[in-house]
């Protein structure tokens, strides 16, 4: 039951999953010979971005599944079907899409930041992998889900999880009641009592072939860990 559920939240670094992350991920996995199984929920995204000009296409609407398809070649299951008992870690691609699709952490006002609602399907997932002691990636933005999740301001252990050296992003981890651990874009940083792995990816303005080294890291620390 080794195989590893690789969640996604749509295709497009500005809307959806960031594309070379969930790629490095995938790439990864098939070199340490783990199987994979991709998911992501089969709900529009909260907004479309036309990525050559960077702006909102108004009134534009996408599936995020049917978007992490493209990423998946086609294989992949909705979100609400990942059964944590069923699978052996999960890791979670990055990309505004995290912030915006799976949590409202980019939205303003009273629910964005440390204050952000996660979608039920998430939550379940993260405290099911977790209660299960499965171990549990995440890279770039992904680690504000496990912090939000997993920190002691929602009852649970607390978590410890890096976004590399984000100040703003590491203080609202900090008042989720996570603690932020400062890395580089070519590390990784396992928390070993919550069994959680993270690196910053793309929250530094990286090369790829950095982001891929880091996310290597990322996926050998959760291989290590499956069952």
């Amino acid at each position: 039951m080794n195989t590893c559920a690789v969640v996604l939240a749509g295709c497009g670094r500005a809307d959806g999953a960031e594309i070379q992350e969930s790629v490095s991920i995938i790439l990864h996995l098939s070199r340490l010979g783990v199987p994979y199984q991709c998911f992501a929920p089969d709900a529009p995204q909260a907004e479309v971005i036309n990525h050559a000009t960077g702006k909102v296409t108004p009134g534009g609407t996408r599936n995020m599944m049917v978007e992490a398809a493209r990423i998946a070649r086609g294989d992949i299951l909705p979100l609400e079907r990942l059964d944590p008992g069923a699978y052996s870690g999960v890791i979670f691609a990055g990309g505004f899409g995290v912030a915006k699709n799976l949590c409202t952490f980019a939205q303003g006002g009273d629910k964005g930041g440390a204050s952000c609602d996660v979608l039920a399907d998430v939550e379940r997932v993260l405290k099911g992998f977790h209660a299960q002691k499965k171990p549990i990636g995440l890279c770039c933005i992904a680690p504000v889900l496990a912090a939000r999740v997993l920190g002691t301001r929602k009852g649970g252990p607390g978590v410890k999880v890096t976004i590399g050296k984000d100040p703003v992003t590491a203080e609202a981890i900090a008042t989720m009641g996570a603690t932020h651990v400062p890395k580089g874009v070519t590390e990784a940083y396992t928390d070993e009592a919550q069994r959680v792995v993270t690196t910053p990816a793309y929250m530094f303005d990286a090369k790829p072939h950095e982001v891929y080294e880091g996310i290597g890291r990322m996926v050998e620390g959760v291989a290590a860990m499956l069952k």
